[in-house]
């Protein structure tokens, strides 16, 4: 009978545990009430969110597109679907009444297809049988409205984003003025050879396409001579070739109390890429930066040098399917962000390829604010160094003991650049004009801030590039793009934070999904900086070697005549037989660095997958002993 009990005792638990389970499940859900366990609390309305909601003061109808009855929408959209419903329920709840939900299944010929088509909502065809299915949303407010097309489980994480934005675009209709200027296509190229063969223009790049969900963007040339007055943020992308006349006018756009993102680059790889297929563009070289307003800001940018850091370095795949750690590539998370800053804890990771960095002490009256920096491992190299590979690099590379500042804001009152004013245009072909005519008064310019200005500056502009910051891949007929770091976050988040709107931020914040093992490159630097010393010496001996015996073979070749003594014969074949030697020593230490950095892996993959197994069955035997010795004592 005791035996019974014993076995009768932890199966009426786990059906209890159940059954406790199922009723609190089932409670929750008739509450609509949810514990969120996930880090980032993806399943939870944030605080921006929140904030968004609480002002609304007129109602919001939300119309949520759903073939709910069409047996060829797939499992997945499905099981998102549910997803999509219960967020938009803890919506309505947190709405305050102001939030409106209307579901609708737009079968075939129907009012709710024709809704779906009238809001813009875009019925997606099914490969097995044809039907179109429709998951997707539209949000009005009064006589604004825009829409959600198609909710991609790709990017379930933004899925709290694409809907607040909405909302806040149709509850504030009016869109501020962000200006772009760029010396590359980031706002998308037409060619009239493009049109000729009726090609269709490349599209914006995807962080200028998400910028028009919510602002209105305006180019703004490299040659521009003044900045419009009802431009609210000015962002600065690759200013290559920027002219003397731009950077006075983006320095009275500061004066007068504007806000600034520039985006600079001691080595962009686009412009390599671009130049190599269409030609140079305007000047020589594929850095961009602003000098002469750098330098009346007291910042200097190493635009002739790259942070390489071992610490933050990235694993490439190279040629032949090889993967090498670059340590020019960053990937920064953790303690290389400041959190303190609302735009540094908005940011997660970044993927930053060849970036410079910051130094200099600013000019009385600005503030600096250290956003983004490198390890104090880092140090600086040589920008031309990146066209021979990592190898070249990691050979040049010496630590500079100090961390380097990848990302900085600038703020107060800043003074021109140009004391003596605008500079003098170019001459120009134009006639002069006549005598009688009177001269036109040069406007009047600021040598010194009326208001408190903004510069935001990062070492790189390569990261805002759609290959870098994500990926793009077709869902259905639908291409969506996945972030797959924080890059275009931070560039959004900046231009948010500087045109009011802080609340978005906070929630794309949780959008990221790159994250480096950052303790294991840590350990793998360790490792290669073990081994680089003798690797180094090892092909330096080698060098030596193979030059001395080109020279003796060299000198036979000149004169067929001459016989080469026993004496000579001896020495030739001593450096051919340390050659070799040589080559098997760099061969084996090359080999145990890859063993090393393996094992590594290796040992750190089975921690992860036995160690919290281990910990339940010592913890599960450690209960059984303790049970089973206080009954032994009764």
């Amino acid at each position: 009978m005791k035996k019974v009990e014993s076995w009768l005792l932890p199966i009426a638990s786990v059906i209890a545990v159940l059954i406790i389970l199922v009723v609190v499940n089932v409670l929750g859900n008739f509450l609509k009430f949810r514990v969120d366990l996930t880090e980032n609390r993806l399943y939870s309305l944030s605080p921006g969110t929140r904030n968004i909601l609480d002002k609304l003061d007129t109602p919001v109808e939300i119309r949520f597109y759903y073939s709910k009855d069409n047996s060829a929408m797939p499992v997945p959209l499905r099981t998102y679907a549910q997803e999509v419903e219960n967020l938009l329920a803890e919506y309505q709840q947190a709405g305050h009444g102001k939030i409106q939900i209307v579901r609708l299944d737009p079968k075939p010929d129907s009012d709710a297809e024709d809704s779906a088509r009238l809001d813009g909502i875009q019925g997606q065809t099914t490969s097995l049988t044809g039907d179109k299915i429709y998951l997707g949303l539209a949000v009005s407010c009064l006589d604004a409205k825009t829409a959600v097309p198609f909710l991609s489980p790709d990017r379930e994480t933004l899925l709290e984003y694409d809907i607040s934005r909405a909302i806040s675009s149709v509850v504030n209709p009016k869109k501020a003025v962000i200006g772009v200027m760029s010396a590359l296509p980031v706002l998308g190229r037409s060619s009239p050879m493009m049109m000729m063969q009726r090609q269709a223009p490349n599209p914006p790049w995807i962080f200028i396409q998400e910028l028009k969900e919510n602002y209105t963007v305006r180019e703004i040339p490299v040659t521009a001579e003044k900045i419009d007055d009802d431009v609210s943020v000015l962002l600065i992308h690759y200013p290559k070739g920027i002219t003397d006349a731009a950077q006075f006018a983006i320095d009275q756009f500061l004066l007068h109390g504007g806000k600034v993102v520039a985006l600079l680059d001691p080595f962009s790889f686009i412009d390599s890429q671009l130049s190599g297929q269409e030609g140079m563009m305007m000047g020589g070289g594929y850095s961009a930066t602003l000098d002469k307003l750098l330098k009346a800001w007291g910042i200097d940018f190493t635009a002739n040098k790259l942070v390489a850091d071992p610490n933050l370095a990235t694993r490439i795949q190279r040629q032949k399917s090889s993967v090498e750690s670059d340590m020019t590539v960053l990937s920064v998370t953790g303690d290389s962000i400041n959190k303190s800053d609302p735009l540094g804890a908005s940011t997660s990771d970044l993927l930053l390829p060849f970036a410079g960095a910051f130094q200099g002490k600013p000019a009385t009256g600005l503030k600096e604010e250290i956003l983004v920096s490198s390890s104090k491992q880092a140090g600086l190299v040589d920008a031309g160094s990146v066209m021979m590979g990592a190898d070249a690099v990691r050979k040049l590379y010496k630590p500079g003991n100090t961390a380097l500042p990848l990302v900085i804001r600038l703020t107060g009152t800043f003074k021109t650049a140009f004391p003596q004013g605008k500079p003098a245009a170019s001459p120009s072909p134009s006639p002069s004009p006549s005598p009688a005519s009177s001269p036109t008064p040069a406007p009047a310019y600021l040598k010194e801030g009326t208001k408190e200005g903004v510069v935001l500056l990062v070492g790189d502009s390569d990261f805002a590039y759609d290959q870098i910051a994500g990926r793009e891949q077709q869902v259905l007929n639908q291409t969506v793009f996945t972030p797959a770091n924080g890059n275009l976050n931070l560039i959004e988040s900046s231009i948010e934070l500087l045109a009011g709107d802080s609340n978005l931020m906070s929630i794309r914040s949780r959008a990221s999904a790159n994250r480096p093992f950052v303790v294991v490159n840590k350990m793998e630097a360790a490792a290669e900086e073990k081994y680089q010393n003798k690797i180094d010496e090892l092909e330096a001996s080698l060098t030596q070697t193979r030059q001395k015996l080109s020279e003796l073979q060299t000198g036979k070749q000149a004169d067929q005549k001459s016989v080469l003594s026993p004496e000579q014969q001896a020495e030739i074949k001593k450096f051919q037989e340390n050659e070799g030697q040589i080559d098997r020593q760099l061969k084996e230490v090359r080999k145990q660095l890859r063993q090393e950095i393996d094992s590594l892996q290796n040992w750190l993959k089975w921690l992860n997958i036995a160690l919290m197994p281990a910990l339940v069955t010592c913890i599960g035997l450690g209960l059984a002993f303790f049970k089973k010795r206080s009954r032994a004592a009764r």
